[in-house]
């Protein structure tokens, strides 16, 4: 993947001096970024929607996750696993059920924009929040449960592998280690790509900037 837009953002004159950092790039070889994506980015930072958060932009069916600082520089790119079921909300009452006993089709990673952070949960630690409410964290593979090969499936050069999860957000452990736990360790904002929801209604403000700026070309 080229990383053409690692700055997003406008660079001030105290960062001037400032040697840049190399963006951590896990994708696939060959494997592009889509323009919803960069233009997202773009859109995130020029509103200030993140107002000065580092934020995550997810693709669920390029199975993709984008890092980036306040500033809108790109800190990394990397495989991700979603949800087993294609969906873009989540099921009421699913939050309180153990992983084990929520159905199939309820194995969703909601799609929209999610102000998260770090804090405790019953089972797992300390963990990176998505959104607390529908208890959708990111978190790097374990071994888990074997017969799913989730180490397999974020090491496969395709994204048509890797609806496996529960609805959490899978990374390697080296992605996590690296880019995640520094990136967010004072919270962030989370922006995931709808499966079947149009932009409109996942994000508006976005689709409505988006439309008139291909309006006025």
């Amino acid at each position: 993947m080229a990383l053409a837009f690692a700055s997003i953002g406008m660079a001030s004159a105290e960062d001037g001096a400032a040697q840049p950092v190399a963006a951590v790039d896990q994708l696939p070889p060959d494997q592009h970024v889509s323009e919803t994506v960069i233009e997202l980015a773009g859109w995130v930072v020029a509103s200030n929607d993140n107002q000065g958060y580092p934020f995550a932009i997810m693709d669920k069916a390029a199975a993709q996750i984008l890092v980036f600082d306040g500033d809108g520089r790109l800190r990394g790119a990397a495989p991700g696993l979603f949800g087993s079921a294609t969906g873009d909300h989540t099921a009421p009452g699913v939050a309180g059920l153990a992983l084990r006993e929520i159905p199939g089709r309820d194995r969703t990673t909601p799609a929209g924009r999610f102000v998260g952070g770090f804090g405790p949960s019953i089972d797992a630690g300390r963990v990176l929040w998505v959104d607390y409410d529908s208890a959708v964290s990111i978190h790097p593979t374990a071994t888990g449960v074997p017969a799913e090969r989730r180490a397999e499936r974020l090491a496969s050069p395709s994204p048509d592998d890797n609806r496996v999860t529960h609805g959490c957000i899978n990374v390697s452990p080296e992605f996590y280690e690296l880019i995640i736990s520094s990136t967010f360790e004072r919270g962030g904002v989370f922006y995931i790509l709808p499966d079947k929801a149009s932009l409109a209604e996942t994000f508006p403000e976005f689709a409505q900037s988006r439309a008139t700026t291909q309006v006025s070309h």
